[in-house]
Order: C-alpha cells, then sequence, then structure tokens
C-alpha cells in the first residue's frame, strides 16, 4: 500500500472542494488498511502514554464534516488503543440554556485538554461560523448587543467572528496544546447512500434524522462556508487537512498517520525518571514485596 503523507491532504492556501477528490485512488482492501491502521494505533497509544506521563503537551482533534461523513466511528477505531484516561471526546451539540448565556467560545475552552492528554471535538467551534451562517437566525439566541434581526449580520461580522477563531486557536497553541483539525470530504452521493442504509437496514434506524435531510438541501451553502472557514483558518500553529471520507477505513488510517506523524515532532517528550533515592534503593523496595 502506498505511503501517506500528510502534506498531501494539508491546505496551503486556496482550495476547490469539487476538484478535491472524496476517495483515495490507492491499492489497498480492507485486511491491508486494517493492519495499517492497528500498527498505527499501537505507536499512538505508546507515545500518548509517554505523553500523559511527560505532562507538558497536549493534543486537541477537530472534526469537522457533513452528517454521515464518519467521525463517529473515526473516533471509536483510531482511540480504541489509547488508555481511557488520556483522551476525552466531546460532541457538541445545539448550544443549552446555560452555554447560551455566555460567548459562543466559552463552552470550547471548558473542554480543552489537559497537560499529557488529548481531546477529541466531534464537531467544533467551527459549528459557530458554519451552521449558523446557514441558518443566521441562530445567532438570534446569542443575544448578541446589535443584532436584533437578521438583517444585521453583516459580512463583517463572519470576518470577527473567524478571526476571533484565530485568536482562540493561537492562545492555546502557544500555552502547549497541538491543534489538528480535519475537514471529512465526502460526496453528496455517498451521503444519500448513507442516509438510505440507515433506514434499509433497522439495526441502524436509531442512526437516522430527519435534520440530516433538511440539512442536506442545504450543502452547496455548506461547501461554500466550508470553504471559505478553512482557507481563512488554516495556520502553521492550526492546520487544517482535508480528509478524503467515501471510504471510512481509508480516512480512520489516514487521521490515524497524521496525528503519529505530529507526534514524532514533540521530540522532549519522555517519560519522568524515578526519584535519586528510590532508584537507588529498588532492589530493597523488591526484596521488601517479595
Amino acid at each position: 500500500m502506498k505511503s501517506i503523507d500528510p502534506d498531501d491532504f494539508k491546505v496551503f492556501g486556496k482550495i476547490d472542494l469539487e476538484q478535491i477528490p472524496t476517495r483515495l485512488d490507492i491499492a489497498a482492501d480492507s485486511e491491508k488498511k486494517e493492519e495499517k491502521l492497528l500498527k498505527v494505533q499501537q505507536k499512538l497509544s505508546k507515545k500518548q502514554d509517554a505523553m500523559y506521563a511527560h505532562n507538558r503537551h497536549a493534543f486537541l482533534i477537530c472534526l469537522q464534516g457533513m452528517d454521515t461523513s464518519g467521525k463517529d466511528s473515526l473516533i471509536r477505531e483510531v482511540f480504541k488503543e489509547f488508555n481511557p484516561r488520556g483522551v476525552d471526546v466531546h460532541s457538541f451539540k445545539t448550544p443549552n440554556a446555560s452555554e447560551l448565556e455566555h460567548d459562543y467560545l466559552w463552552r470550547h475552552y471548558l473542554a480543552l485538554p489537559e497537560k499529557g492528554k488529548f481531546s477529541v471535538f466531534n464537531r467544533t467551534h467551527y459549528e459557530n461560523v458554519l451552521v449558523t451562517r446557514v441558518h443566521p437566525e441562530y445567532l438570534l439566541l446569542e443575544n448578541l448587543p446589535g443584532i436584533e434581526k437578521v438583517e444585521d449580520v453583516t459580512p463583517e461580522f463572519w470576518d470577527d467572528r473567524l478571526e476571533q477563531i484565530n485568536n482562540f486557536e493561537k492562545h492555546i497553541s502557544q500555552n502547549g496544546t497541538t491543534i489538528l483539525k480535519f475537514y471529512f470530504h465526502m460526496s453528496k452521493e455517498e451521503q444519500r447512500k448513507r442516509l438510505l442504509n440507515r433506514l434499509e437496514n433497522a439495526e441502524d434506524n436509531w442512526k437516522f434524522s430527519v435534520g440530516d435531510l433538511k440539512e442536506r438541501e442545504h450543502w452547496e451553502e455548506y461547501m461554500k462556508y466550508y470553504k471559505e472557514a478553512i482557507e481563512k483558518t488554516a495556520k502553521d500553529n492550526a492546520p487544517w487537512y482535508i480528509i478524503p471520507a467515501d471510504d471510512k477505513e481509508m480516512a480512520r488510517y489516514i487521521v490515524a498517520k497524521i496525528i503519529w506523524e505530529e507526534m514524532q515532532k514533540l521530540t522532549d517528550i519522555k517519560e519522568p525518571e524515578l526519584d535519586p533515592e528510590v532508584k537507588a534503593n529498588i532492589d530493597f523496595y523488591k526484596k521488601q514485596l517479595r
């Protein structure tokens, strides 16, 4: 199987989502992809244990994509070898009453990873420049000064919000958190098949939501705003990666490989050494326990 180069998926400037493939043309069957993923999972788990003990770095993994793009299953598969104490997953739904009493980034600050840990955002702070842009009426629930009606929302408002997100990410990256942002690039046809599968298979019926069909009607709008958000927030300290998501198994491997490559860059990570006094008496302690 061809080696994965993270730079092949990294955003460096302007993008055209219509021209970016949603499936990677690579010769590999399911068994081969699962084998590759398992090897990366094991390496990630070992490195994360050391990172947890080192207690200086943290990782924020941001997953964005249209409904059915495979975010949930990717979290389950990519992170299943992790020690549970080393990773927290946050799925951001519609803001509740308490969250709406704060600024839109407040709940995301609360979910940031502790030193030594991973936080995975399943849907992220970018919902605030995607869903709210397709449905600007949702902004009225935030009780923002000067925003009394949808017509009060100007293009400058969105520019400011994107810049606020850049500042948010710059702040946390400067304080030891590595940020990796993944957009799951799925075709509209693949989404149709996955939604239909949820209806045709009784065990998957519970996954279906009428809301998914309603949001599907806004596909072109979402693509437009994804493009703008990605282009304006793809920074060295918080890069975006566009992951071909029509093949879930391949998408999982690509994301895992990118995370592994980024962890490799943290060359200072090492497990702490024993206290010199404890180390000098280790044979004595062994004798006591025996």
